[in-house]
């Protein structure tokens, strides 16, 4: 497995375009995807935005030598593209999809096991989806995407604090629901 270091710089080799362009799309494509999900909450929707982020990428390929660290610019792209997204009118026709995070579980548990677990998590999901923005984006860059404080940091333009004092924020009113409903 390949580290953060040694993506960047397979990143910032001279190479064939489409290569590179195919190369960032299966690094990122999937979680990049995800993301914007989290933010527009229509698959349709976050899968047109990572497309035009990649084609931006593309039309933008000489200048990506100047980019220091290509994973925070393009998450912060597509923060951007989707934050812009929900400010188009087209937001106040979306509805959750709590389906997006659930996953399978092994049969060697019982059905009563895992009904008890499928509704802890959607309870988990339905109340991480129910924060701002502001605090559910750091929360799913922390967790769902393992960045630490000081990436978030720069991939919200935020100070390290702001970041630590929203993570600390949001654990706080999702342990609020989750106690409230259980």
């Amino acid at each position: 497995m390949e580290s953060a270091e040694e993506m960047e710089q397979a990143l910032n080799l001279p190479q064939d375009k489409e290569a590179w362009l195919i190369e960032i799309m299966e690094l990122y494509g999937e979680n990049l995807t995800k993301l914007a999900y989290s933010y527009v909450k229509d698959w349709g929707k976050a899968q047109e935005i990572i497309q035009d982020i990649f084609i931006l990428c593309y039309e933008g390929y000489e200048q990506n030598q100047a980019i220091n660290y290509f994973k925070s610019w393009i998450y912060r792209v597509a923060i951007n593209k989707c934050k812009d997204s929900l400010r188009t009118s087209w937001v106040k026709r979306v509805v959750v999809n709590s389906h997006l995070f659930t996953s399978q579980k092994s049969n060697t548990i019982s059905p009563e096991e895992y009904s008890i677990t499928q509704e802890d998590s959607s309870i988990l999901i339905n109340s991480v989806f129910a924060l701002t923005i502001k605090y559910r984006e750091v929360i799913l860059l922390h967790y769902y995407e393992g960045l630490s404080v000081k990436e978030i940091a720069e991939v919200l333009n935020k100070n390290e604090n702001t970041v630590k004092t929203r993570l600390k924020r949001a654990r706080e009113i999702i342990k609020a629901k989750v106690k409230g409903v259980l």
